[in-house]
């Protein structure tokens, strides 16, 4: 007995690349949100279903005659799947691309992006940032050796009155190249981005093209809501731009493309010199992504390659719907006096809290941004979840821009309806005497 009393361990367990990373935003918000909110505006994911013809297709994969849809196939990806997605992308990008070298399917885009990290970051790279960020490209490149550097996306006051856009949020060219360094081993783009929803203009990608070749530097685009782009706007694939192609993984993700984040399908497509990288680090960690989810998104993507740009396409419906979407939640914020910074993409929009921190006191001295106190607060006081926007940002900058949270609106419009009840008490709540 004595010695089994002995033998609990005492020396550290955990390899010293965990630390400083274990805290998650997403793990804490997700709990607070389930025990308190009665409207969930925070995490992004629809709460509305898959399109029908998606939902069809899996049914078909699971109960139809095929029952090797129910066993492994090819480790890079099913062979259909990749088949498709080079068509598609090969038609996008306008070359010829292969189906087993130039494409590889991965466990939602999240494992595209830890194979990209543990492929080509090596201890004492440096990988650029641009903030605010989809949170964990930070603690990624820390656990590949890497070290991040940040370059902020700098807001400038929109002219006479009007709500801001996402487009009003750049990089300052001179601070983005003093970051380049011999020590820069890649940069990471997320457009349209995450939390903002700006989509990054063609003179934007040509700044960020420009300097990679010059300073050889790798592209990991994370395009995964390329198609949800707004008001006309036209999402620009960095990769289709000059001496791009050779240094850019493209990661996408059937979850954004067609309302289904809970299947993780994700992709990474870009040259041969790339991927093979990324496939020793997938076939050493996962291996192996579900059949039958695999073979439904290329069924999906087989109809959607036949409707390309015509008024069918999910791909043009889905962000006429989502717009509506937006401009509903726009101006159910700007009516309580949250103001809304209008976004070119994605699931989400930002919106100013400054005019309602009355109802949650400043705490001095607080090591937690005061954004993070306000969504907290929301949640438990008014049942409104959302995620603060220093949550995207690295720690020396956190408190630069903590009085904004993110709203997601990609959402049935009985929960946005909802939300906008909340909203209204709340205001009724501050003005009345």
């Amino acid at each position: 007995l004595s010695f089994s009393l002995q033998a609990k361990m005492s020396r550290p367990v955990q390899a010293r690349r965990l630390e400083g990373i274990d805290k998650n935003i997403w793990v804490e918000f997700v709990k607070l949100a389930a025990t308190y909110s009665t409207v969930n505006l925070g995490q992004g994911f629809p709460d509305f279903p898959p399109p029908d013809f998606l939902k069809e297709a899996f049914v078909r994969a699971l109960s139809g005659e095929n029952h090797m849809l129910h066993q492994y196939t090819r480790g890079f990806g099913h062979p259909p799947l990749v088949k498709i997605l080079a068509e598609f992308f090969g038609k996008l990008l306008g070359r010829d691309l292969d189906s087993v070298t130039n494409v590889m399917v991965t466990v939602g885009a999240y494992q595209a992006l830890f194979c990209c990290f543990q492929a080509f970051v090596d201890e004492g790279d440096e990988v650029i940032i641009i903030e605010p960020f989809f949170d964990c490209y930070e603690p990624m490149v820390k656990m590949a050796g890497g070290t991040p550097v940040f370059v902020p996306l700098r807001p400038k006051a929109p002219k006479d009155g009007k709500l801001m856009s996402s487009a009003d949020w750049q990089l300052d060219p001179a601070e983005l190249a003093s970051k380049f360094s011999e020590r820069t081993k890649a940069i990471v783009l997320n457009s349209p981005n995450n939390p903002l929803g700006k989509v990054f203009s063609r003179g934007e990608l040509e700044l960020i093209a420009d300097l990679c070749v010059k300073h050889d530097v790798v592209c990991i685009s994370d395009e995964v809501y390329e198609w949800l782009v707004y008001d006309g706007k036209e999402h620009i694939r960095i990769a289709s731009l000059r001496g791009m192609w050779d240094r850019t993984v493209i990661i996408g993700s059937a979850g954004k493309t067609f309302s289904a984040t809970g299947w993780k399908v994700g992709w990474v497509v870009g040259p041969n010199r790339l991927l093979q990288h990324l496939r020793t680090v997938h076939q050493n960690s996962v291996y192996h992504c579900a059949t039958a989810a695999q073979d439904a998104v290329a069924q999906g993507f087989q109809r959607e390659l036949e409707l390309y740009g015509k008024p069918d396409s999910y791909f043009i419906q889905l962000p006429k719907e989502l717009q509506q979407k937006r401009d509903w939640l726009i101006q159910s914020l700007d009516a309580v006096g949250m103001k809304p910074i209008v976004p070119e993409g994605t699931y989400f929009l930002v919106a100013d809290i400054s005019k309602f921190k009355s109802d949650v006191p400043d705490v001095p001295d607080s090591d937690e941004p005061y954004d993070s106190r306000f969504a907290k607060w929301m949640v438990k006081n008014k049942g409104l979840a959302a995620i603060p926007l220093s949550a995207f940002y690295s720690g020396a900058h956190k408190n630069n821009y903590n009085h904004f949270i993110r709203f997601c609106f990609a959402k049935e419009e009985a929960t946005l309806k909802a939300a906008n009840d909340i909203l209204q008490k709340w205001k009724q709540e501050k003005t009345s005497p």
